[in-house]
């Protein structure tokens, strides 16, 4: 590839290797192969289900536990809010009040999404704003629904389309309403508190750092105050230099009509390098959209709590079991008991000739398999379509694992790679508990546990051109793939999230 001047200085500013383009490139010409499933997770085979008396256990052991630990949660919280607003971008597209009649209109469209917005629009916490902004200028039902998405919608009047998804108004409380989040402070101030104070990392647009700001002078207090709790909330944005280069059709860099190179947004993959700078004996992770009103907030913290249990009771076998490795002479005995707390607790394989290595070999090996960063990971039932989720995985090396799989990274046209995704019985809702550093306290770099060929190749267009386009591996798929990994059945009542403004109508996000 022959980069010219202008290039070179674009990578400069980007903080892009010219090495690291050229492994882009590579990488597309070469493609992306699928993963290989090797059988679904479900109850028994890779996903723990706790009784009710262990999940109590678990939370004691968490709050005994926890005390002195630092406790931070993490928030990826860059994306905007168009794609949840895309179906009242379409009506303002479509409708025209002087036209027709609302009644026409949906029976012409069969706009299922405008009729349950239209149907249940006063249950919006942003109802009674957008209702005294419009109020005076409009003659007909039909024309304040059209005035209402307009307001909400159009760049002189709230122009909600360009919040970022956390601040807008999900919930209300009546004399007020609250963002995301500002539910992410109540959260952590129940389950991610050391002493009074809880601290939380969102990850953010740099062009939305102001309106954050804002948002945390404008609610701290009141929340203080509610939770007994002082925050301590820091932002970083996605690295330029993890943007990738896009490519035309023949893999050439695909250049805009100016004739500079395209490089693209690498994905939430990319947060692996944020995460990689946080300091925290336990991190929790959980998504910007992904919160609840308050009377199902009491089984959202169980559920954290259990899920950090886990994590501490594993931890402090894998610890103990790391420092003898590092200190003792071991037996061919307990070498034996570590490998067996590695299958049984940690899920982790061993190829079949490990019995025939000298004991100097297995305990190398075993020091490899326990030394490395622990993630707890919560898993929904699937009550709906199949999608991604947890899988027992076989890698090019024929290395037998736990993952969490998107299914683009899964070849539908083969049968047998189909049935058993069409077979997987629980999804990813995004639900992290993860434990950094190994027993002398000292933080792994989390990027030596990157499988880099788990990315994605994607096809957009830009300027009516096509283009291919190369995503990371996603945060919590090939970004964390070598990780030790447990998962755990988490109950449906914490996942809420908010893919299109009708989530809102559900009973979980209506405080009343």
């Amino acid at each position: 590839m022959t980069l010219t001047e202008n290039d070179l200085a674009l990578l400069a500013k980007k903080g892009i290797s010219e090495k690291k383009v050229n492994e882009q490139i590579e990488t597309f010409k070469e493609g992306i192969p699928f993963v290989q499933l090797e059988k679904a997770v479900t109850i028994g085979e890779g996903l723990s289900k706790f009784t009710p008396s262990e999940e109590k256990d678990l939370i004691q052991k968490f709050e005994a536990s926890s005390t002195g630990l630092s406790l931070l949660k993490f928030v990826p919280a860059s994306g905007a809010a168009s794609r949840m607003f895309k179906a009242l971008f379409n009506f303002l597209d479509a409708y025209d009040p002087k036209e027709e009649s609302l009644e026409a209109y949906f029976e012409r469209t069969d706009d299922k999404a405008m009729k349950a917005f239209s149907e249940g629009i006063t249950d919006f916490a942003f109802y009674d704003l957008v209702k005294q902004r419009i109020a005076g200028k409009t003659s007909s039902k039909d024309e304040e629904l059209y005035l209402f998405v307009k307001e909400m919608m159009s760049e002189d009047g709230l122009n909600y389309g360009f919040y970022p998804k956390g601040l807008l108004p999900f919930h209300n409380y009546g004399d007020h309403t609250a963002t995301p989040f500002e539910e992410h402070l109540k959260e952590a101030s129940v389950y991610a508190k050391t002493g009074n104070t809880a601290e939380l990392h969102f990850t953010i647009s740099e062009q939305h750092g102001d309106m954050f700001n804002a948002e945390f002078n404008a609610v701290s207090e009141r929340v203080s105050k509610a939770t007994e709790t002082s925050f301590k909330v820091s932002y970083s944005y996605q690295k330029p230099s993890t943007d990738t280069i896009a490519v035309d059709m023949q893999n050439e860099p695909f250049r805009n009509s100016d004739g500079s190179v395209l490089f693209r947004p690498g994905g939430h993959g990319a947060l692996i390098e944020n995460l990689n700078e946080q300091d925290a004996d336990i991190i929790f992770i959980k998504n910007i959209d992904n919160v609840t009103v308050p009377r199902f907030a009491g089984e959202v913290a169980d559920s954290k709590k259990i899920l950090a249990g886990v994590l501490l009771s594993v931890q402090e076998k894998a610890f103990a079991y790391a420092k003898s490795l590092d200190n003792d002479e071991l037996t061919s005995s307990q070498l034996d008991e570590i490998k067996s707390f590695l299958e049984n607790e940690l899920n982790v394989r061993f190829s079949d000739n490990f019995a025939g290595f000298s004991i100097g070999e297995q305990i190398e090996v075993l020091k490899d398999k326990i030394d490395r960063p622990i993630r707890i990971c919560g898993m929904v039932k699937n009550e709906g379509e199949p999608g991604g989720g947890p899988f027992w995985i076989n890698d090019r090396k024929g290395n037998i694992s736990l993952q969490i799989i998107e299914s683009a990274q899964i070849d539908m046209d083969n049968a047998h790679q189909a049935a058993i995704l069409k077979n997987s019985t629980h999804f990813n809702p995004v639900d992290l508990v993860c434990a950094v550093k190994n027993y002398k306290g000292e933080k792994y770099n989390l990027m030596n546990y990157i499988d880099t060929k788990q990315g994605f190749i994607t096809g957009k267009t830009k300027e009516g051109r096509e283009l291919k386009a190369l995503e990371l591996p996603g945060l919590w798929n090939g970004a964390m793939a070598f990780w030790n990994t447990i998962f755990v059945e988490v109950p449906s009542s914490t996942f809420n999230p908010v893919k299109t403004v009708n989530d809102l109508l559900r009973p979980a996000h209506q405080v009343k």
